[in-house]
């Protein structure tokens, strides 16, 4: 079964890895506490720590879901395009009677 939505997983798995050393930090050590602006910046340093080492497949999923996302729009604005390219060249050309002649005369 195809995953509906990588991006959502990732950000939340990016959430969890920030918020869980968040509370450890804050409810086991009593001086982050006081300092809680420290225990932010710990965690955050602890939660990008283990993105890189351990959600490195849910973002190569949501990476690739907004790659395939954005590669159907292009493909729909080239089709959109063409279809507009044809049209004015289609408005522009002569008639095939009068090809062969110059306005010269």
């Amino acid at each position: 079964m195809k995953n509906r939505a990588p991006f959502l997983v990732y950000t939340v798995l990016r959430l969890l890895a920030f918020l869980v050393p968040l509370a450890v930090l804050w409810f086991f050590f009593p001086i982050f506490r006081e300092f809680w602006w420290l225990a932010a910046i710990f965690a955050a340093l602890i939660g990008v720590s283990i993105s890189m080492l351990f959600l490195r497949a849910p973002l190569a999923d949501a990476s690739a879901r907004l790659v395939e996302r954005r590669g159907g729009r292009s493909e729909a604005a080239q089709a959109d395009a063409d279809a507009e390219d044809e049209a004015i060249d289609g408005a522009g050309r002569p008639d095939s009677d009068s090809a062969g002649t110059s306005p010269r005369g």
